[in-house]
């Protein structure tokens, strides 16, 4: 027997999505499953040399710069453009 989940989405890709449903002829139920279906089959993407596949921990452009020396000390000039 099915189990009930409940997900969040955006407006715009629900929208989108109970448009296509609505269009194939199918509940908006089934058009989930059956993407989530394709998604599961399809193959894995390989990850790249030196990825942890954690998209946060992978986003190299935040995690190749230490950033200022003195970031610590003076984080209200870099937040806000002077002391609060």
């Amino acid at each position: 027997m099915p189990h009930r989940t409940t997900i969040v989405l955006p407006p715009g890709l629900k929208q989108e999505a109970m448009e296509r449903a609505r269009s194939e002829g199918i509940s908006f139920s089934d058009l989930v499953r059956r993407s989530l279906k394709k998604e599961l089959t399809a193959k894995p993407k390989k990850k790249k040399p030196g990825q942890t596949g954690d998209p946060f921990f992978d986003d190299h452009t935040v995690y190749d710069d230490d950033g200022p020396e003195d970031l610590a000390a003076n984080h209200d000039e870099y937040l806000y453009g002077g002391k609060q």
